[in-house]
């Protein structure tokens, strides 16, 4: 699996929800630049020695960060304040990136919990 098909992800993701998510992307590659980019259950994810750390999808009405955990928000409330989630997925508007300050934090958070 490469970037590539992250790419092919993409592709198929409307304006403006496609930006928001390539930028997503950057930010990610931002904190984790040695990430190998792939698909894992349909939706693109970002793996560092054989483990998940992030992971995004595209939905009707707002995108979603994954952090392929469901113990990383419980360790970020006040920054997560203001945010809808389950247990796996952070929600956030199709026009409006989540900051690299944020996807910094949580990527960290799951790094730390993996191991890796």
């Amino acid at each position: 699996m490469t970037a590539s098909e992250v790419d092919a992800y993409l592709a198929g993701v409307p304006e403006p929800k496609r930006a928001t998510l390539a930028l997503l992307r950057e930010r990610i590659l931002d904190v984790i630049p040695d990430a190998e980019q792939c698909i894992s259950y349909g939706m693109p994810a970002f793996r560092v020695n054989g483990k998940v750390l992030a992971g995004f999808a595209a939905f009707n009405k707002h995108l979603a960060y994954l952090p392929h955990s469901g113990h990383v928000f419980d360790k970020l409330p006040n920054e997560l304040a203001g945010y809808t989630s389950t247990k796996g997925s952070l929600h956030f508007a199709v026009d409006e990136c989540l900051s690299a300050e944020l996807v910094e934090k949580l990527i960290l958070v799951r790094r730390a919990e993996a191991e890796v």
